[in-house]
């Protein structure tokens, strides 16, 4: 059976919120869409998103990292939200696998977002319907772009090839060589929702940092309270430039 998915290289996710913006672009104009934006500019912003990135910092200084982990609905093969939901909105498709929400069926009870430990379902606060990644079902299977363009909005927009995009299930695909390369993970196991997508570990390098690189040095051109000058010898700017 198919498995579509996302498969995520941390090494090299910059944190530049390309993903999130074009992915924002697409699906509020698109089949999902609009999704809401309240306050956009005010102290108190809120909206629809299905794709967002958290930065946070790992280690203890001077070995410190900054950590970019895009999170969105991870496509489970075993889906938590899709039992409890009482109107049978939230559904998996047998075809590819992706999981998605009929919103005519969708009262907004936020049962199914509940029961996800992920965190990714939102709850649209002007429609009042359960909001998620759909891998961009509208765009993917559109036989009226080209194929290099059937892929989800973020994949296209991502600058460092970040996201990757396939079928997992396919172990000549580029999403599972991929995971089998770089040692590719899911995120939170241990719930035994065999989550589709995957990441990609960061690949720490050494980092050699002298210890008088820990302490601000003084500015050389200081040290003796002079400015450097040129010297007699040195042409003038007349000389050398054509007024």
């Amino acid at each position: 059976m198919t498995q579509l998915a996302l498969v995520i290289d941390l090494n090299v996710c910059v944190g530049c919120h390309a993903c999130v913006t074009s992915c924002k672009q697409w699906n509020t104009s698109g089949a999902a869409g609009p999704l809401a934006d309240v306050n956009p500019y005010d102290a108190d912003p809120s909206g629809a998103f299905f794709n967002r990135v958290q930065t946070f910092e790992v280690g203890e200084f001077p070995g410190t990292q900054t950590v970019h982990f895009p999170k969105s609905c991870l496509h489970c093969e075993d889906p938590p939200c899709v039992p409890v939901c009482p109107t049978g909105a939230s559904y998996k498709r047998p075809e590819d696998g992706i999981v998605l929400v009929d919103y005519d069926k969708c009262i907004g009870c936020k049962y199914c977002s509940w029961a996800c430990p992920y965190g990714v379902r939102e709850i649209d606060p002007e429609r009042k319907v359960m909001t998620k990644c759909t891998l961009c079902v509208d765009r993917i299977y559109d036989t009226t772009k080209p194929e290099s363009e059937r892929k989800p909005a973020c994949v296209l927009a991502c600058p460092t090839s970040a996201r990757l995009f396939g079928d997992i299930h396919d172990p000549e695909s580029v999403v599972s060589r991929a995971i089998r390369d770089n040692a590719g993970y899911p995120l939170m196991p241990e719930w035994g929702t065999h989550p589709s997508n995957h990441y990609l570990p960061r690949r720490r390098t050494a980092m050699r940092v002298h210890p008088d690189e820990l302490e601000r040095a003084d500015n050389p051109l200081k040290v003796d309270g002079l400015l450097p000058k040129p010297s007699r010898g040195d042409p003038a700017l007349d000389d050398v430039t054509s007024w």
